[in-house]
């Protein structure tokens, strides 16, 4: 099944399959409620709380799955390195599928989070590497404005007054 974020083209049985195996190649066991917090992040552009992806998955009787499940998955997703954990400010953090690679830019009036490609970085880790002397791991770009919806409610309350 094919389906895209942001014009980006993903192909979710390949990606989950992918995921899967490197959980089995840390013999991580893959239950039925791992999968679907799996496949849900994977499916999803919406950057969900714990909360929202307990909301979503326990519609599913069947999948039997509680609070603590989302919260023990999600720690066991994040220290493998195939979800994201962010953190923004003191509110509540959200998750990301890391298997595709992107960037986000974050509202800063609502706080929503909106994904975008862009992978033109290999320069500045070289940089930070030679005049630092660390050793680069990764690189977190995160961009900063205003959402389409915040500029309308913006305009409209400008118009109004």
């Amino acid at each position: 099944m094919e389906y895209n974020q942001n014009g980006l083209s993903y192909n979710l049985e390949e990606e989950l399959s992918d995921a899967i195996e490197l959980l089995r190649d840390k013999s991580i066991r893959i239950t039925p409620q791992r999968r679907a917090i799996l496949s849900f992040l994977i499916e999803t552009d919406s950057h969900p709380t714990v909360d929202e992806i307990y909301q979503n998955l326990s519609q599913d009787e069947e999948l039997g799955i509680s609070l603590a499940t989302v919260y023990n998955n999600l720690n066991v997703l994040v220290d493998v390195g195939l979800v994201n954990q962010m953190k923004f400010s003191d509110v509540t953090s959200r998750y990301d599928y890391r298997g595709h690679s992107h960037r986000h830019i974050i509202c800063t009036n609502c706080g929503k989070i909106g994904d975008f490609h862009y992978d033109e970085l290999s320069g500045l880790e070289e940089a930070a590497q030679k005049q630092t002397g660390y050793q680069v791991q990764f690189n977190k770009l995160d961009v900063y404005g205003l959402c389409p919806e915040c500029q309308k409610l913006k305009e409209e309350a400008i118009e109004e007054s």
